[in-house]
């Protein structure tokens, strides 16, 4: 290889290294600010080949996604100044991106702190203004609402940033709380598992003794029902007892002797000391029931 041969072959490489420092490729995903000499000369390249001056120019890119900045649990209090356990998270993308490097220096990390304490700050004013029950379930749609209106204007500013998002994943009580919050609730618990029983003791002796009542009333007016019954029945039976007699007295006083006859010699080892003369033989003598004359 001749001296000619080496000297386009440098000059190549030359050139084709110059060029590679000259073209850089931004993509979509990505935010670019070109500097030059240290200083901000293209706040915000857009995507696709671009062209710089070697060694004066140079190129910064940062992810242009949406970002989660997630922190730590931290610890706020209510406005009861009940202590509750917080974790949270911030979505976040670069939106001015002279402002991003200024402030940041490009740095992703450090712009994910200064977030964090915005977003930390923010939290601890808004639970502060509101009750437990306010910021577990009532309103915790609005507190997120408030709290990302009013980060979103001083990320922009300060920061080059929009917040997106800040949503809180979970929101707990401390240890030193969690227990005697326990035996509070198991206390009201049982006080109103204790009230229930009450009241369902005091229903049941009402309702015991509205079914003694009327089952004594029911038995009352059953046994009265049926001496009526028995009575009306008695008095029936008397009445066509005496109609019978009336219509044939002799043949009454036959039946009568005749069933007290059954009666008498029932068993045959029955003995009956009877004058033969006397009433009793009256219709066993005679069917006619004629009295006998004593001899």
């Amino acid at each position: 290889m001749n001296a000619k041969t080496i000297v386009v072959l440098a000059i190549i490489g030359i050139v084709g290294l110059v060029a590679a420092n000259s073209l850089y490729i931004v993509h979509e995903t990505e935010k670019a600010v070109l500097l030059e000499w240290g200083r901000v000369e293209q706040a915000d390249v857009p995507p696709g080949l671009h062209v710089k001056v070697p060694f004066m120019h140079k190129v910064r890119k940062f992810d242009g996604r949406i970002l989660t900045s997630s922190t730590t649990e931290q610890r706020f209090l209510t406005l009861e100044k009940k202590g509750v356990v917080v974790d949270y998270f911030a979505k976040w993308r670069v939106s001015d991106v002279g402002k991003y490097y200024q402030t940041t220096g490009g740095d992703e990390r450090n712009a994910d702190q200064l977030i964090a304490q915005r977003v930390n700050a923010g939290l601890r004013n808004q639970f502060g203004e509101r009750t437990l029950q306010e910021v577990v379930s009532g309103e915790r749609d609005e507190l997120m609402s408030v709290l990302i209106e009013n980060l979103s204007q001083f990320a922009l500013e300060s920061l080059g940033v929009e917040i997106i998002d800040v949503r809180v994943k979970k929101i707990d009580l401390p240890p030193d709380v969690s227990s005697s919050v326990f035996q509070r609730m198991t206390a009201e618990r049982q006080q109103e598992a204790q009230e229930h029983r009450s009241k369902g003791k005091e229903q049941a002796e009402v309702i015991r003794a509205d079914a003694d009542r009327q089952k004594t009333i029911i038995l009352a007016e059953a046994y009265r029902d049926s001496e009526q019954i028995r009575g009306e029945g008695d008095a029936l039976a008397a009445g066509i007892y005496a109609q019978a007699y009336n219509k044939d007295p002799e043949f009454y006083q036959f039946m009568r002797s005749l069933t007290a006859y059954k009666s008498t010699f029932n068993s045959t080892s029955d003995v009956l000391l009877v004058d033969p003369n006397s009433d009793f033989f009256r219709y066993l003598k005679d069917s006619k029931g004629g009295v006998q004359t004593r001899q």
